[in-house]
């Protein structure tokens, strides 16, 4: 049987769209997309998604130095596996105003997760697995989450085709989640219950179509 890692941020761990600072809530198993894949594709499945990750490699000055995704990436394929399949779909925090990222220098973060994943220390402890590369859907700049996203909505709009590129080059799957949905207009960043659902269904798919 397939297992899955999925690795991401508060739209992998299933974080319902913000009205207050300080929730904690999750949408449950039926609901979130890693676990609607799950069903759909018939794998074992690992979710590892934290809120607040970011590609990385830096350090975030609020949130502290375990939101940085190339560390959190090392760990997760230490202590899973094996594995046969990685999604990888971050980028979103890294749109924050205080990083003051360029949409190159956020993919270039992104590049750094894929280098790991594809590194001949964790494809042979592993056996070898794919990568899937999922592009977030764009920011909107809305909402709760509206001042840390000042500025994010212009840059997310660049991060399609430069995900595109990026997957091509590294020869390794890609998705682009903006085409199947839209984050939420309660605080611009998060995903409605549906549109969890909808993703997983893609991704699902998307998996399908080339067993």
């Amino acid at each position: 049987m397939t297992t899955i890692l999925t690795f991401g941020d508060s739209n992998t761990y299933g974080t319902p769209p913000m009205t207050a600072h300080g929730e904690h809530a999750r949408f449950d198993a039926t609901t979130r997309w890693p676990c609607v894949m799950q069903r759909a594709c018939g794998c074992t499945l690992i979710e590892e998604g934290l809120p607040g990750r970011t590609a990385g490699p830096f350090t975030d000055p609020l949130m502290g130095p375990h939101m940085n995704g190339q560390l959190g990436l090392r760990i997760a394929l230490q202590s899973h596996g094996p594995i046969d399949l990685l999604t990888i779909m971050l980028g979103t925090n890294d749109l924050k105003a205080h990083f003051g990222l360029t949409p190159q220098r956020l993919v270039a973060g992104v590049a750094g997760l894929i280098a790991i994943a594809q590194s001949e220390e964790y494809q042979t402890r592993h056996g070898g697995f794919q990568i899937l590369l999922i592009c977030p859907p764009a920011v909107t700049e809305n909402g709760l989450l509206r001042a840390e996203f000042h500025g994010g909505a212009a840059k997310a709009a660049m991060l399609p085709a430069l995900y595109t590129h990026l997957a091509r080059t590294r020869g390794i799957a890609f998705l682009d989640a903006g085409q199947h949905i839209a984050v939420s207009d309660i605080d611009g960043v998060h995903f409605a219950p549906e549109s969890q659902v909808k993703l997983g269904q893609a991704v699902a798919a998307h998996l399908l179509s080339f067993e």
